[in-house]
Parts: C-alpha cells; sequence; structure tokens
C-alpha cells in the first residue's frame, strides 16, 4: 500500500438541463482535517452532504472546494424591468428640463442601460431541484476521487523520497558506531596527557583514582543506548512506509525521537568526527520532517 500526499487539485464538469457547472478542489497540508466550501446561494442546503462525502475520502489536508455553476440561456428568457426603466426616464426627463440641448435618447440607449433588460430564471420545482442537487454530488465525488488519485501519486514519489533519507540515516548510524568505538581510547590518552603535565609537578596521584575518573568519563561519553534507540526508530519508520496508508503523524512522532537521539549523540561526542555525524544526522532528520509534513 502506497501513502498518500495532502496536495492536489483536481476538476470535475457537468451539465444537467439548463445547468452546467465545474467544482474544482484543491488540498494542502494540514494537522486535521479541514474542508471549506464556497457554493452559489441558494445552494447551500447539501453543504452537510458534500462535507461528509469528502471526509470519507481523506483523513487529513485543508480542502477548499469551490463550485461555479450558470444557467444556459435556454433555461430561460429575458424582460424589462419596467419600475427600473421608469425611475430612468424621468432622471432623463429631469435632466432635458435642465440641459434643453441635450438630445433625447432613443429606444435603444434605453435598452442598453445596465439594470433595464434583466435574464428570468425558471422556477425549479422540487423534484427537479433534487435532480440537480444528486448529479452535482455526484460530480463532486468524481472531483473527489481525482483530488484523491492525485494527492495517491504524489505520495508514491514521497515514499521513495522518505526511503532514501531512511538510508542515509542507517548508513550515518553505522558511522556513528565506528566513531564511537574509538571515543574510549581517545579518552584515555587525553587523560594520560593530562596526567603527564600535572606529574610534572607533583607526584601525588592516585591510581585507582584516575582510572574511576576515566571510566565515568568513558560511561558519558557511551552512545551505545542512543544508536540501539535510533535503530529501533528507524526500523519502525521503515515499517510504516511499507504499510502505507495515513501514517503522517506516527512519523511525524518518530521525528521527534529521532531528533532526540541525534540531539543526545551530539552532546555525548568528544571527537569532531562524531559530532559531524552527529549534525548531519540533525540535518537529514528535519529534512525527513519538512517532507512528512505532506504526508496523509
Amino acid at each position: 500500500m502506497t501513502i498518500n500526499s495532502m496536495t492536489g487539485f483536481a476538476r470535475a464538469t457537468g451539465a444537467y438541463g439548463a445547468w452546467s457547472w465545474t467544482w474544482e478542489l484543491k488540498s494542502v497540508n494540514a494537522k486535521g482535517l479541514d474542508v471549506r466550501l464556497r457554493l452559489p446561494m441558494g445552494f447551500d442546503g447539501f453543504e452537510t452532504q458534500a462535507r461528509a462525502q469528502l471526509s470519507k475520502l481523506f483523513s487529513r489536508g485543508n480542502i477548499s472546494a469551490g463550485l461555479m455553476l450558470k444557467q444556459t440561456e435556454a433555461g430561460g428568457g429575458y424582460r424589462i424591468n419596467e419600475e427600473h426603466l421608469a425611475t430612468l426616464l424621468a432622471a432623463a426627463a429631469d435632466l432635458r428640463a435642465k440641459t434643453p440641448d441635450t438630445s433625447p435618447m432613443d429606444v435603444e440607449g434605453l435598452l442598453g442601460l445596465r439594470g433595464v433588460i434583466e435574464a428570468v430564471e425558471d422556477d425549479v420545482d422540487e423534484d427537479a431541484r433534487e435532480a440537480l442537487d444528486h448529479a452535482l454530488l455526484t460530480s463532486l465525488d468524481e472531483a473527489a476521487r481525482q483530488l484523491a488519485a492525485v494527492r495517491n501519486e504524489e505520495g508514491g514519489r514521497l515514499q521513495a523520497v522518505l526511503a532514501d533519507f531512511v538510508a542515509s540515516l542507517e548508513d550515518l548510524c553505522g558511522q556513528a558506531q565506528a566513531a564511537a568505538e574509538t571515543q574510549g581510547d581517545a579518552i584515555r590518552a587525553r587523560m594520560q596527557e593530562q596526567l603527564a603535565m600535572i606529574l610534572e609537578e607533583t607526584s601525588a596521584v592516585d591510581p585507582g583514582r584516575l582510572e574511576q575518573e576515566i571510566a565515568l568519563l568513558m560511561t558519558k561519553a557511551d552512545i551505545r543506548e542512543e544508536l540501539d534507540r535510533l535503530a529501533a526508530h528507524i526500523a519502525s519508520v521503515s515499517e510504516l512506509l511499507l504499510a502505507g496508508g495515513a501514517i503522517g503523524r506516527r512519523l511525524d512522532f518518530l521525528c521527534q525521537e529521532l531528533n532526540r537521539e541525534a540531539n543526545t549523540i551530539c552532546s555525548k561526542a568528544t571527537q569532531t568526527a562524531l559530532t559531524r555525524i552527529g549534525l548531519e544526522m540533525k540535518a537529514t532528520i528535519e529534512q525527513f520532517r519538512e517532507q512528512v509534513q505532506n504526508i496523509e
């Protein structure tokens, strides 16, 4: 099973009787599912159904669904707005009284004024309206399935990218393990060097106490537990990527755990090489986390 992205775009068109429409769906990432509908006036009645329809297909993402609806010319006619025309004629008479030299308006000019001629929409009976709503919801389902396919296709590409990050983290863990094995020798050498400087001034050094201090420093610098936890978290990430589905939240949590272990490795590092590896781990985990934010 593949994973799904939360970003995508889809469009579906349809027609019923004198009506034609276009649905446009846009999706971006979000913490949960946030559906926003933009519907023409008079078509808010099926918003609940539309929202429920989208909720069945998607579990996360900010989804905007817009409906652009228009009625064809065959669905109605035109009429003259007598009241508006009378108001304009009265205003024209007033104007002519004040400016006698003004040419009178002709019929064509009057009819060309905004609001004089207006469209007449046919009344839609209850059965026809119910059928129209059903057609609109069917078309919305088509657009939603297109969006789901786009998100799934994008998720497949993200899955490959995330797998590369996992491979990089596994390689860095191996490098950290190799670097950590030399930390004990480096600590002992540094302590012996410091001891030689102290012995130049005094010989009163307890060998047993010296060994205790070296052992304590080596224990504090031991990163085996962090590497074991990193390996466990990376294995969990790989399992989730193989399982697919809505795994975004769980991956985001694992990113936090991975980052915590990388921070600890950096704080325990006593060698430049291990510090570099720890910092590279943190950068890789952050890039991984950025991609995870787009996963459903």
